[in-house]
Parts: C-alpha cells; sequence; structure tokens
C-alpha cells in the first residue's frame, strides 16, 4: 500500500511504443510497421489520422519487460481506413496473465476508443490483437498515439528463446506396416488410381484380394488401377510383404458420386517455388516425394500458378507455357512413380501471378476487356487484375486437363461465388475423369453449403505464411467450419509451412519454432484437413522428415470416418481439442498458445467416455498406460501434446 502510494506521487516518463524493437512483434500478415499502417499509408482510424503510433494486422502479440516500474498504457486503436469492410478486430491490452482493457469488436468505419491502462506493480505487459471472428482478411490494427509511462528505467520486449529441433518420431520398424487411407472413393467408369503404401524393409510385395471387377494391383508398386462400371461398395483386402513378415488390413473402395473420401496428401509448388516454378523442378519435387514420403501415404504433386501458356490443342484449353514444353509427358512421368499430379487455374481473366487465366483471349492480342497481352501472355498492366471473363471456358480446360490425367485442380479467385464454382464442377465431372476440386480463397461461411455441394475442398481462410501470427490466426476461426466437413468435402486452412520455404527462388527455412511446427502439423491432422506441404522435398531434414513421416499421427487425418475435431475447451490460450475415430477411440490435441509451459488437462466426462480410458503418445508412439478420470500433460510454448484415448471395452 505505501509503495503504490509512493508511486502514485512519483513522476513518470512517457516512452513511445515505436521506440521499442518491433522485430519481435508475431503477427498473422506482413509486418508491425512505424508511424504507419500495416499497408504502409499514414494511420487512420475512423477517417482520422494520426501521427505516431504502431500499424499491425491480426493476431498479433507484443509481450514487453516492465520489471514492476510501469505506471500507464495509453493508446487510440481501431482497424486502419485503409481496410475494407472485411476487416474486424479486437484489441486486449493484459498484464501478468490478466486482461486489463479488451475492447468490442471493432469494424473499418468505427472511431478509434482510447485505451488508459494501469500498469503499477506489473511485471510483463501484453498487447493482443485478435480477429474479429470472421478470419483475418484486411485485419489491419492500429496502436496509435501508443506509449508507456515508466517510474524508472525502460521497457525492454521479450524475445522467448527458440527451443531445440527435437526428433519425436520413432524410426519404422523393417517388417512392413501399411500407411495411407483406408477408404477410397471412384466415379463409376473413371480411371481408378490408388498406390498401396507401407514403411518397412524393401523389397516388397504388394497384393489385394476381393478387389471388384475390372480393377487389378501391380505386385512390385502396390498401384491398382482399371475401371468398376457398377456402383456400390466393395470391401477388398490389401497386403504388403518383405522378408520380416507380412501385414494385412481392410480397404473400403466406394464407387458412386463421391471422391476423396479423405482429405489428400501432397505438395504444391508456390510455397516453394512462387513464379519460378519449372517442370524441371516439379519433376524433382516428385521423384523426392517418391523416394521420401510414398511410403507413409503422401501422394499429389501439385503446380501452382506459373505454368500456364497459350491456348490451344484439340480442346481449345490453357496449354503449357515454355517452362513446362510436355504437360502430358509430365503427368505420365508422375504418374509411373504411383503418385497423381495437379494443376492451378482461376477463372479471372488473369491469374494473381499474371498468367492467363480462365476467360476467352481474342486473336488480335486483347482480351475480353480490350486489355493488351504481351507474347508470354502476360498482362501489360495489372489494372484487370481482379476482372472476372464473362464467359470463363471450364469446359475446355477440363478437358485438357482430363486429357493430359490431371487429378487435382485448384481453382484460385477471391472472392469465391457459387456460379462459377458450379461451371467448373459442372465441367469437371462431364470430363470422363475424377479430378478433385480445390477452391482458394476466402470462403465466405455464410455459405458453407454451397461449397461443400460443389467441390471437394475450400480455403477457409486467406494466405498462410510461416509465421506464429499467421498460423494461430487461422487456427481461431477453425472451429465454427466444423459442421461444413466430411468425407468427399473438406474445410481448408491452407497449406503446411514447414521445411525450406521462399515463396520464389530463394529458399530459406521456416520461420515456425519446432513446437509451433508440432502444433502446426497436429491441429491440421485434428481439422481433418488437406495437407499439402510447400517445401523444398529434395532438402528435407531430419526434423522436417520426422514430422512428415509420423504415420500414427497421419492416421488421424486420414481416418475414415472424416470428422473435424472440436474445440472442447479454452483457458486463456490453453486448448483442447478432439475428434472421434472410426475404430471409436478419439484423437485429443492438448495445445498451449501462451510464450510460458502450463498444463493442460482434457476430462474424459467432456467426451462422454467412461473412467480408465488407455492414453498413447501418437508423436512418440508410446503408450502411457490408462487414465482414470482424463489426462494431464505439461505443454511448452506454442507447443502440443497428441494423444489417442481408447475406451476400456477397446481392443
Amino acid at each position: 500500500m505505501i509503495l503504490a502510494a509512493l508511486l502514485a506521487l512519483a513522476p513518470s516518463t512517457e516512452i513511445s511504443l515505436t521506440s521499442l524493437n518491433l522485430n519481435a512483434m508475431v503477427q498473422g500478415y506482413g509486418k508491425p510497421m512505424v508511424n504507419q499502417s500495416c499497408d504502409g499509408h499514414p494511420l487512420t482510424i475512423g477517417g482520422k489520422v494520426f501521427a505516431t503510433g504502431v500499424g499491425t494486422h491480426a493476431r498479433s502479440v507484443f509481450r514487453v519487460n516492465l520489471g514492476g516500474h510501469g505506471d500507464r498504457f495509453r493508446a487510440m486503436v481501431g482497424v486502419d481506413s485503409e481496410a475494407n469492410e472485411e476487416g474486424s478486430v479486437n484489441f486486449r491490452v493484459i498484464a501478468d496473465g490478466e486482461t486489463l482493457y479488451a475492447s468490442p469488436v471493432m469494424h473499418v468505419k468505427d472511431s478509434a476508443l482510447n485505451v488508459d491502462v494501469d500498469l503499477k506493480g506489473r511485471k510483463v505487459l501484453t498487447l493482443l490483437v485478435e480477429d474479429g471472428g470472421d478470419g483475418i482478411n484486411y485485419d489491419h490494427a492500429d496502436w496509435a498515439l501508443a506509449t508507456i509511462s515508466m517510474f524508472s528505467g525502460k521497457p525492454t520486449v521479450v524475445i522467448p528463446p527458440k527451443e531445440k529441433a527435437e526428433i519425436l518420431t520413432p524410426a519404422p520398424k523393417p517388417t512392413p506396416r501399411l500407411t495411407g487411407p483406408q477408404i477410397f472413393g471412384v466415379t463409376p467408369g473413371n480411371p481408378f488410381l490408388f498406390t498401396v503404401t507401407a514403411t518397412g524393409d524393401r523389397p516388397m510385395t504388394f497384393g489385394a484380394t476381393g478387389l471388384p471387377s475390372g480393377l487389378q494391383i501391380d505386385p512390385a508398386s502396390g498401384r491398382i488401377t482399371g475401371r468398376v462400371a457398377q456402383p456400390g461398395s466393395y470391401t477388398a483386402t490389401v497386403t504388403a510383404s518383405n522378408g520380416k513378415g507380412k501385414t494385412s488390413r481392410a480397404f473400403k473402395i466406394v464407387v458412386g458420386d463421391k471422391i476423396a473420401l479423405t482429405p489428400p496428401m501432397g505438395w504444391n509448388s508456390w510455397n516453394c517455388w512462387a513464379d519460378s516454378v519449372s517442370m524441371d523442378k516439379v519433376l524433382r519435387s516428385a521423384r523426392a516425394m517418391a523416394a521420401k514420403l510414398k511410403d507413409h501415404g503422401w501422394s499429389y504433386v501439385n503446380i501452382d500458378d506459373g505454368w500456364q501458356g497459350e491456348r490451344g490443342g484439340e480442346f481449345g484449353g490453357i496449354q503449357g507455357n515454355k517452362k513446362f514444353p510436355d504437360m502430358a509427358g509430365m503427368v505420365k512421368t508422375i504418374h509411373a512413380m504411383g503418385l497423381k499430379s495437379g494443376i492451378y487455374s482461376t477463372p479471372w481473366a488473369q491469374s494473381y501471378a499474371s498468367y492467363i487465366g480462365g476467360s476467352t483471349f481474342q486473336a488480335d492480342g486483347k482480351d475480353d476487356f480490350g486489355t493488351d497481352v504481351n507474347e508470354n501472355h502476360r498482362y501489360t498492366g495489372r489494372k484487370n487484375f481482379q476482372r472476372m471473363g464473362t464467359y470463363p471456358k471450364a469446359v475446355e480446360d477440363a478437358k485438357q486437363y482430363a486429357a493430359w490425367g490431371v487429378d487435382y485442380l485448384k481453382y484460385d479467385w477471391n472472392p469465391l461465388d457459387p456460379e462459377h464454382v458450379g461451371a467448373m464442377t459442372d465441367a469437371l465431372h462431364a470430363s470422363g475423369r475424377d479430378i478433385f476440386y480445390s477452391l482458394s480463397n476466402s470462403a465466405d461461411f455464410k455459405i458453407a453449403d454451397k461449397f461443400a455441394a460443389l467441390s471437394n475442398s475450400w480455403r477457409t481462410t486467406g494466405d498462410i505464411n510461416d509465421s506464429w501470427g499467421s498460423v494461430s490466426s487461422i487456427w481461431a476461426t477453425q472451429d465454427r467450419w466444423h459442421g461444413a466437413a466430411g468425407p468427399g468435402h473438406w474445410n481448408d486452412p491452407d497449406m503446411l509451412v514447414v521445411g525450406r520455404l521462399g515463396w520464389g527462388p530463394a529458399l530459406r527455412p521456416t520461420n515456425l519454432t519446432p513446437n509451433e511446427q508440432y502444433t502446426h502439423i497436429s491441429l491440421w491432422c485434428l481439422l481433418s484437413a488437406p495437407l499439402l506441404l510447400g517445401c523444398d522435398l529434395e532438402n528435407l531434414d531430419a526434423f522436417t522428415l520426422g514430422l512428415l513421416t509420423n504415420d500414427e499421427v497421419l492416421d488421424v487425418d486420414q481416418d475414415a470416418l472424416g470428422i473435424q475435431a472440436r474445440q472442447i475447451s479454452n483457458r486463456n490460450g490453453l486448448e483442447v481439442w478432439a475428434k472421434p475415430l472410426a475404430d471409436g477411440s478419439w484423437a485429443v490435441g492438448l495445445f498451449n498458445q501462451n510464450d510460458d509451459p502450463a498444463t493442460v488437462s482434457v476430462d474424459w466426462r467432456n467426451l462422454a467416455l467412461p473412467a480408465n480410458c488407455r492414453v498413447r503418445d501418437l508423436w512418440r508412439q508410446k503408450n502411457l498406460g490408462s487414465k482414470s478420470s482424463g489426462f494431464s500433460a505439461t505443454v511448452a510454448r506454442h507447443g502440443v501434446v497428441l494423444v489417442q484415448v481408447f475406451p476400456p471395452a477397446h481392443r
């Protein structure tokens, strides 16, 4: 009491937030800006310009050590006027784990709110910006006129130490273990392509009994090919054997109107090579996947933006450019490795990387809008970047994809609208080939049912990047999408940002810490999300390889029940997510979003489970014994403990 009274009488020094090391601020997109908005404009809230402050982007976290010498934190907060109407955020000021200020959800036209918080006796100040519940698109948040008053000393930013990259995944055993999905869907009469995969010593022989008429398996490669004319559900038995043993399991084949009965697992070129992608790089990546990842169920090799040349060929579809001189040959080579091939397009007149889109082009060098197009079919100007063609050539392009043997289409634009979604849906269905249809990006949750009816996956977010702010921002919006996911149609929180990335020719290790990478993979598997790598597959280090080859973790994503996990509890950033699995067990993730280790617990009653459930640590592939009423674990900062929970009656 006496100290507080003395501090109240003492003079304090006001220190601008802009004078601190803002490199320690973690945010979901871009970087913190001094005296500017997230996009580099004057700080403007509700139409009013502020001379000083910090522009950031949700989800944003900034921790400052006050050492108990703080007086007050003051700021004017709001969504920067440069954002469009999607922008919505809330601001929180936290000290020593206690929330001292929480704004309402703020939108782009709202006036700035005044923040004035007493910091006396507090040790650590946390400034937090969270999205307003609708995703992080345009969540440009300003801490205008932000200052920290100190009685003595200066505030210092908190930079948590980066933990050691510990490999948790045990090496595969020499005996065979079948991996990948245990269920597969195909359209009657369309080509069937599935590779049975397994770990264990080579050489290995594969077999299958009970396959429907029209299918056969290659014993050396495990590839099941052919066509099935008759709709129905068939249960086969697949086997893998080597000199150390033999294993088998049931494999369900559903011939009907649904494909993608489990989420796809594969690779996409964008986060690695971006516009510098080439056929050589794609084939090198395919060979690396076949050598390092295919045995664990990874299968898709997808080209993103940058392959498109001019229209032509038998169907008038987009052809490969100079970097992709033989699209058909490339796809054939990928298939011969037991993998699948994907491609990218857009119904816009122009793609994000300035290549030809799905609209018609006239022979006089003008597009449908009269814009000049150069010899590479790139736009000479970007003013029509986001304009949709009047008649997107979905039919022509879908026929071309099918003729090449493509297995996956990423169809990319924002905002997504059901009209153009449906045009390509119909074209793909009529192509004579099963092509996974992925919509990107930023689907509107209010019409999730429409996307589920028309496509196999849809991006629930904007673009991810390899920062904790980006991953945690996406994480915060996924629970509400739970009901939209299921076999044949999956919520897509974007690609995996582990390994060596770069979005162009220059590659570097991911900025996610090892703990954050374990969290990233664990959460995406719990979400039944498409698992699409964006990294350099030729140069996977031992840690990244361990992340991507844990079959018990991957089985959570590939579970045949196809139910997305729900958030069971969230106590100040200590979260429990859980999903039921087809065998009657549960996958449970204990997560810690905070910057210090903490104990996270799950109660069996919250999962409607009986007492004395058996628990298995999935990353370590280690049994933890029976637990009477629940399970608790110490979880590292930004980390996870991922377990499988078996009821007592489970064998």
